[in-house]
């Protein structure tokens, strides 16, 4: 496989090279991109169809030939088999690194330039079809998102495309992933804007809109399946209120469904041994898919069932109780469903797994939306149209998870055909990611972001700051003085620099002081004591220091919470030189007004 890699990144360079030059000299910059957009929607069009045909194929032909040889009893324990698989996978092949989660995606936008590893082409393609082909309870889209996104940011390296529009065909990826994943363009131009591009604006719509759509010719050419096949019914005015509880209960589902996905992360994060990690996730995700059969998979057969009005065949086959009516055991077990099925998919990532949270939120959805429906029926309150709480549910709690409520209307109705539930749609999306919001400010996305200092002050500074280094705003231009120095040569030195603040540094480089001019303002109209008075003896020890790899944000509650306007920078202990809050701001304004006036 290394060998593979490195054979494609070679090859790769060398066309992206020629082909970079003979363009670059016939084709104007801005055509340029948008012919790289559609290579990349096709290319992503492509891996998306490939990967939906790999999972149908892993979801039934392994099951027939084990059925052939008897070997049934096996089945209950494929998803801890697609687990171990993927876990094989990524330390064979891939030297045991996988970095999940669209989280990743916008970390490596704003900290590491856009630059995916290619690596991440093949790994998040070849784990998710096995953990989910085999029953992992997650979804495909997350991953065909980073592999969609590693192909438009390895194209614009190939080509030497600089910083921004190596992010525009990232996005480009992105939103193509998700475009052939549902057969949903427009909704995946949305998704690109709302959650990974910095600032978005017209030049970028073009791009995006033609790898969204080359995406969904591609895979409906080479996939002829559909999620989906629905036509809602209009929405009357009498449920509107109805519409709003529904809004209210995917709103506070999301915000479970957030909390309960770090809970269990944390969670993992106590085993020590990866074994311990695979066996507890992968047999306790084996145990609720055996209970809650619903559970098994990105679940999408589960609500077909729904919209095709077979409540029933959300229960395990042949299970009855005498003793409580039908209907209230569909209630039950459907609430039960809307609860675990984030622990399923949780469990599934954590324990070695790989897939992402879209498929669980729809699913999550789509049960919510039933589960009200159903209940306000059986309650003899009213009857509401179950399809109709089915379709809107879905877009209720994708909204209230990812914080992208306008991805949510248009996927959902694109996929369903639900156009007519558009002022439904409107209302429950915003009242769940509204609520969803208030109770945890950050996404399911942001918030992993925090662990690696990454923290969304506003949505102005969101990509500027971030980005910023600390190498990057040092000011090393400071005269250094020794804890020997005499005041006479200190006066000297202060004369002759445009600085007020002097840092003494010892013979092996550390910094034991700084002398500001406040520090020798009542000796310096002293002659006599010039040459008696040392630096040591002056110099303020009550200084801040942060060493040179500190995130920007800690940085910025140093200055925030102690008032600082300077900050002492060190590497191992050794003075390096100093970072200023007028600086930062400098370096801020430079960066964004340069991006502004940037053509892509």
């Amino acid at each position: 496989m290394d060998r593979l890699f490195k054979y494609f990144r070679i090859n790769l360079k060398i066309i992206g090279r020629k082909l970079f030059i003979f363009l670059s000299a016939r084709i104007e910059l801005r055509a340029f991109v948008i012919i790289s957009s559609l290579i990349v929607g096709i290319l992503s069009g492509l891996a998306s169809a490939l990967l939906k045909n790999f999972v149908k194929f892993l979801e039934v032909e392994p099951k027939i030939y084990l059925n052939h040889l008897n070997l049934g009893i096996i089945l209950p324990f494929f998803p801890l088999i697609g687990i171990i698989l993927s876990v094989l996978v990524i330390k064979l092949f891939f030297n045991g690194k996988l970095s999940k989660g669209i989280s990743n995606v916008i970390y490596l936008i704003m900290r590491k330039k856009s630059d995916i590893p290619k690596e991440d082409i093949f790994s998040h393609y070849i784990t998710s079809g096995l953990s989910i082909g085999f029953g992992g309870s997650a979804g495909l889209e997350a991953p065909i998102v980073i592999t969609g996104a590693a192909i438009g940011s390895n194209l614009a390296k190939g080509l030497k495309f600089n910083y921004r529009t190596r992010t525009i065909l990232l996005a480009c990826g992105s939103a193509a992933g998700i475009s052939a994943i549902f057969n949903s363009p427009i909704a995946g131009v949305i998704f690109a804007i709302e959650v990974l591009l910095p600032e978005f604006s017209i030049p970028h719509f073009i791009p995006l809109l033609i790898a969204s759509a080359s995406a969904a010719v591609v895979s409906k050419f080479l996939y002829s399946g559909q999620i989906f096949y629905l036509v809602t019914e209009v929405w009357v005015l009498k449920a509107i209120p109805f519409y709003v509880i529904l809004g209210i209960l995917c709103g506070v589902i999301s915000f479970y469904n957030i909390k309960a996905t770090f809970y269990v992360e944390n969670l993992f994060e106590r085993f020590k041994r990866y074994r311990s990690k695979i066996l507890f996730g992968g047999l306790l995700l084996c145990a609720l898919v055996f209970i809650l059969p619903s559970l098994y998979g990105e679940g999408y057969l589960s609500v077909k069932n729904l919209l095709a009005g077979q409540f029933d065949r959300i229960l395990p086959s042949g299970f009855t109780l005498k003793f409580i009516d039908k209907n209230l055991l569909i209630i039950i077990f459907a609430g039960l469903i809307i609860i675990t099925k984030v622990i399923a998919t949780a469990l599934t990532t954590n324990s070695g797994g790989n897939g992402g949270i879209i498929a669980p939120s729809l699913f999550t959805g789509a049960f919510t939306g039933f589960f009200l429906a159903h209940l306000m029926e059986y309650l003899g309150v009213t009857h509401l149209n179950h399809s109709n709480f089915i379709v809107v549910g879905m877009a209720g709690v994708l909204s209230g998870v990812l914080h992208a409520p306008l991805t949510g209307i248009f996927l959902i109705a694109e996929i369903t055909g639900g156009y007519t539930l558009i002022v439904p749609l409107m209302i429950v999306t915003a009242l769940s990611f509204f609520i969803s919001r208030y109770f945890h400010h950050e996404s399911i996305y942001s918030a992993p972001l925090g662990k690696k200092g990454i923290i969304f002050r506003s949505d102005k500074e969101k990509y500027n700051i971030q980005q910023m280094k600390i190498n990057q705003i040092i000011e090393t231009d400071f005269i250094v003085i020794h804890p020997t120095t005499s005041l006479r040569k200190i006066v000297d030195k202060i004369i002759h620099s445009n600085r007020n603040l002097f840092p003494v540094v010892n013979d092996y480089g550390k910094l034991v002081g700084i002398i500001t001019l406040n520090d020798i303002r009542e000796v310096m109209l002293n002659n006599d004591l010039y040459d008696v008075i040392l630096a040591y003896e002056i110099m303020n020890t009550d200084f801040h220091s942060i060493d040179i790899d500190t995130e920007i944000n800690k940085v910025l509650e140093e200055f925030e919470v102690n008032d600082f306007w300077n900050l002492a920078v060190t590497e191992n202990g050794i003075y390096k030189g100093f970072i200023s809050k007028s600086n930062i701001f400098n370096k801020y304004l430079t960066s964004w007004t340069k991006e502004q006036i940037e053509d892509i």
